[in-house]
């Protein structure tokens, strides 16, 4: 697929990934809308790297319709929906809760169904499309202290599964996308970027990785891809 003109919407754009991502999809020539709960700071990201904008939490269902039909409105139509907004829990067997389990599960998986369920009715009219799942390494393998977080990246990774047998028949592209560990503000309560570490992953590596797979001729897809840090152990 050419970039140039495409409309995309990132979810949780406004830092790390999310913001990588519309970076350099805006300077493919993309017409890029990023969303964010931090209206302010999502606001001061847009105007730094060209993105159009909505305040948007896709945890908060009763939403959902109108958020995401005034993003679809905004950007004039919609070609790729990345679905990068997540939350990170953890917890140990014995300290797990409810509360932590919905709440995880509401950002990683109930809301980011509701969203894409509404996209996909354009997608599926207009007989193309681009669904990006962000999922994570911690979608393949479990860690003590993931099980909430892991569970939630699991229960993507075969959510996408079924959306890609379901979706292919209406040329909609679907991809999971398992980042291992980048530091960005992703988990800091404080929602401040950590600092680059040599031995991992910066964004930029990912927001790559999501271009090139946007950019295969629409006659193929991946569907899975995982991005790892050559020596994390250096």
């Amino acid at each position: 697929m050419n970039l140039n003109d495409k409309k995309i919407l990132v979810t949780g754009g406004s830092s790390g990934l999310g913001k990588a991502t519309a970076k350099l999809l805006i300077e493919a020539g993309a017409i890029v809308l990023i969303t964010g709960r931090d209206g302010e700071k999502l606001k001061n990201v847009a105007e730094e790297i060209g993105a159009k904008y909505l305040q948007f939490d896709i945890s908060e269902y009763d939403t959902i319709n109108q958020k995401g039909t005034e993003c679809i409105e905004l950007l004039g139509g919609i070609d790729v929906l990345i679905n990068n907004a997540g939350v990170g829990e953890r917890a140990m067997l014995g300290e797990i809760t409810i509360e932590l389990l919905e709440r995880t599960f509401a950002t990683n998986v109930f809301g980011l169904t509701m969203l894409t369920q509404l996209v996909v009715d354009q997608f599926k009219s207009q007989e193309k499309g681009n669904i990006i799942n962000i999922a994570s390494t911690a979608a393949l393998n479990g860690y003590p202290n993931g099980s909430v977080y892991c569970a939630s990246k699991f229960a993507l990774r075969g959510i996408t599964e079924c959306w890609r047998a379901e979706l292919r028949k209406h040329n909609v592209r679907v991809t999971l996308v398992n980042p291992s560990e980048v530091p960005t503000a992703f988990a800091n309560k404080e929602r401040i970027e950590r600092e680059e570490v040599h031995n991992k992953l910066t964004s930029v590596e990912i927001a790559t990785a999501i271009k090139g797979v946007l950019e295969m001729d629409d006659r193929g897809f991946i569907p899975e891809l995982s991005v790892w840090a050559s020596n994390p152990f250096d």
